[in-house]
């Protein structure tokens, strides 16, 4: 696999599938990859060295997941009809939905990749991919796709994204780190039982730091922009309601924090996460926001350090 690192994609893989995620998945190391190791190593009692090493491999590999699957693309009930998204958030306002723009983009979403990784991966058959083409693909399907209280588009929505149904794992709070981007599950023995990155404010929209909570989740939700909340925009500009969808403002799912107007929600380019600024609100990639709502029930105890 051209500029693929063989052994670093698998791990992300298995990382992935452990929820210690390390944003994309592309076979390249990084900050998010050397923080989810380091995530991993802590909650299976291995020395933190953030390192591919050989215990960890060993760790890892217990799973006995394969890193790629060769796949038949089916076509979803999620994230379709694609349409392009205009820039103009008056014209994105009278859209029905905000959908994935082509296929070869839904795709690498679906999988937790990117569409270069898609392109290393299978060459231009990937972009120019259509329902029934086989692809070779990163293993991240779920070992069930028994989503037992979701129906109707939610369930279409966590069946597409390839999410665990029940998590993996149960924790009762979370703690975001300003300093490394990354946000910790614990459970009820403060053990650490999951690890996300996430994108955490700016100079001008800081993290509210503090102790707060995560009352309600939203699902597909609406995005209400308003320009007198975001420094740099105009104020002259008028206020939206912006339709839901994967590349929507604020991604596929909202989980709404106690201090108005600032939530945990997905994004519409995972491949940013963290690496680049937000207005103050947690952003996470869809699938990884979709995880976090399987692992924690609504309610609970959110915590953000600098």
């Amino acid at each position: 696999m051209e500029d693929i690192d063989n052994d670093v994609f698998h791990a992300m893989v298995l990382l992935d599938r452990a929820n210690f995620s390390p944003g994309v998945i592309d076979g390249r190391s990084g900050k998010n990859f050397e923080w989810a190791l380091k995530g991993y190593q802590e909650a299976n009692g291995l020395e933190v060295t953030g390192r591919l090493d050989t215990p960890t491999r060993k760790s890892l590999l217990k799973d006995g997941r394969a890193p790629t699957r060769f796949l038949r693309i089916d076509e979803t009930s999620f994230g379709s009809p694609h349409k392009e998204i205009p820039e103009d958030a008056e014209e994105q306002a009278e859209m029905e939905a905000m959908p994935y723009e082509n296929l070869f983009e839904e795709v690498a979403e679906r999988f937790h990749t990117t569409s270069e990784t898609l392109i290393a991966l299978n060459g231009d058959k990937a972009r120019n991919v259509e329902i029934g083409t086989v692809l070779q693909l990163p293993n991240v399907l779920p070992s069930s796709r028994d989503y037992g209280d979701l129906e109707g588009t939610q369930r279409d929505m966590f069946n597409a994204l390839n999410v665990q149904p029940d998590g993996g794992a149960k924790g009762t709070r979370i703690v975001v780190d300003e300093s490394d981007g990354q946000m910790r599950v614990y459970d009820n023995d403060d053990k650490l039982v999951a690890q996300f990155p996430v994108t955490t404010g700016s100079e001008n929209d800081p993290l509210p730091l503090g102790k707060w909570k995560v009352q309600a989740y939203s699902f597909l939700p609406p995005f209400h922009y308003q320009p007198d909340l975001f420094w740099d925009v105009d104020d002259s500009e008028e206020s939206q309601m912006l339709p839901p969808g994967p590349n929507g403002p604020v991604g596929v799912a909202w989980l709404d924090l106690t201090k108005e107007h600032y939530g945990i929600h997905g994004t519409p380019e995972p491949q940013t996460i963290g690496y680049t600024e937000s207005h103050g609100c947690l952003r996470m990639t869809n699938w990884d926001v979709l995880t976090l709502s399987r692992i924690l029930d609504e309610g609970f105890e959110a915590e953000f350090v600098a």
